[in-house]
């Protein structure tokens, strides 16, 4: 098994790796390291929890420290695109922890938070930003930054910026980007969306796709509760409050959803937090910091957070509403079993849900443990939501938010109301009409909600 201390990266970087402990690098980190190290593009696929951003980390910040010299005003050496605050954060984390042996300037550019600051950190150039695509297109916008001195880009966690409707911002940041310069692109999946921008933006790169050792989906025990959606609150009381379970996230479809589900779970006496995009960063910050340490026992969450959360000791993780994309669920349960641990995963499933989950147990390939009784009216609930509905209901209801009233919000607040568990032409279809102008506001809200 090779170890850092093969794979060429610099004393000062490898003495800060030695002090975190690490001796041996991940299987990803010792192909995509060298590969960097080389001056290679790369496409790298791999699923949260296989050391990914310490992968594309320490070469970058190799990099940096061979060819030293000051970033040019308002710009920037390499720069990193993330989807979400929270992965903004975790990777200047990351930067921070294994440059400390090296002089090193770098700033995080996100949403959420009041833009003046990072105007000033990025007034006198500096060597990293990392940044999610919507504040940093803000500032291309206002001069506070140029990207044309721009050496290396990477795109980390391709596959959820493509979800959240970035890929257009990503394209044309790109553009503005010198054409000579090295080109990395991570991803847990890789859609055809995510392969076109590769083609058009990499120079022949490396592709090195790398499973976990142990996959975190085969360390999880993963169970469905059949409910009716008016007992599920319930019935999470019950989930929180049985042995066991020392720190929980759980899932929503909505934000407004999640908020319900934190007030319900507060009445109960049981300590939570909510996070989703309509939190500011600051709530965010201080609701995962609660979450870290102990303080709060349940975590509420959309899936505009389901790869931000990068908490060790997460015993359960319950999907409170199925996700209407399965590769949610997937990145959703990642929650849990993180750093080699075991974890439990929860769905609850009402009658309306059945076709989520039969698409969630297609893409895992395995059914989901049932646990206590099926009731017998989540047949009739399913016939009710799914192909018996006449179809003028069912296309009544497409038009319809999720408190069920027609026409509230405009402009960007519905989109950002819509931003989570939206975005799809019902059924695969050719989007047209009402649905196509519901789609730009839903893709600008998305944009607003991440960054």
């Amino acid at each position: 098994m090779k170890q850092f201390s093969e794979l060429g990266l610099a004393e000062p970087i490898l003495r800060a790796v030695s002090g975190e402990g690490y001796t041996n690098p991940t299987p990803i980190q010792a192909e995509v390291i060298p590969a960097l190290l080389g001056g290679q593009d790369l496409i790298g696929i791999a699923q949260t929890g296989t050391g990914k951003t310490a992968a594309y980390v320490l070469p970058l910040l190799n990099s940096i420290l061979a060819n030293r010299g000051r970033a040019d005003r308002k710009s920037c050496k390499a720069l990193i695109l993330v989807p979400t605050r929270e992965l903004a954060k975790q990777v200047s984390d990351s930067i921070r922890t294994y440059g400390r042996h090296m002089r090193l300037s770098f700033a995080v550019v996100v949403g959420g938070v009041k833009p003046s600051p990072q105007v000033r950190a990025l007034s006198q150039g500096v060597d990293i930003v990392i940044a999610t695509p919507g504040r940093l297109e803000d500032h291309m916008r206002s001069g506070a930054i140029r990207l044309d001195r721009t050496t290396v880009t990477v795109l980390d966690e391709a596959d959820q910026m493509l979800d959240l409707g970035f890929i257009p911002a990503i394209r044309r940041i790109l553009g503005k980007v010198p054409a000579t310069r090295q080109t990395v692109l991570l991803s847990a999946t890789m859609p055809k969306q995510i392969r076109s921008l590769a083609q058009d933006f990499l120079n022949s790169p490396a592709e090195i796709s790398v499973a976990p050792a142990s996959k975190p989906i085969e360390r999880i025990d993963q169970s469905v509760r059949f409910v009716n959606a008016g007992a599920k609150r319930d019935m999470l009381v019950s989930v929180l409050n049985e042995a066991g379970v020392e720190r929980a996230v759980v899932f929503t479809r909505t934000k407004h959803g999640a908020d319900k589900v934190c007030r319900h779970l507060e009445k109960a006496g049981l300590v939570a937090a909510a996070i989703h995009g309509n939190k500011s960063q600051g709530q965010r910050e201080k609701a995962l910091n609660a979450f870290r340490n102990g303080k709060v026992k349940a975590l509420v969450a959309t899936d505009i957070a389901a790869r931000g959360i990068d908490i060790d000791g997460v015993s359960h993780v319950v999907n409170y509403e199925l996700p209407n994309v399965p590769e949610s669920y997937v990145h959703r349960i990642g929650r849990t079993a993180r750093a080699g641990a075991s974890g439990v995963a929860i769905a609850f499933c009402d009658g309306a849900e059945r076709k989520l989950l039969r698409d969630i147990e297609r893409l895992i390939g395995q059914k989901l443990t049932v646990v206590g009784d099926e009731p017998a009216q989540l047949e009739g609930a399913e016939r009710e939501s799914g192909a018996q509905r006449p179809a003028q209901n069912r296309n009544r209801s497409r038009n319809r938010n999720s408190s069920g009233k027609r026409g509230q919000g405009h402009g960007r607040d519905r989109g950002a109301q819509a931003s989570e568990g939206a975005g799809r032409a019902p059924g695969g279809a050719k989007p047209k009409g009402r649905w196509r102008r519901n789609k730009r506001f839903n893709d600008r809200g998305r944009a607003a909600a991440a960054g």
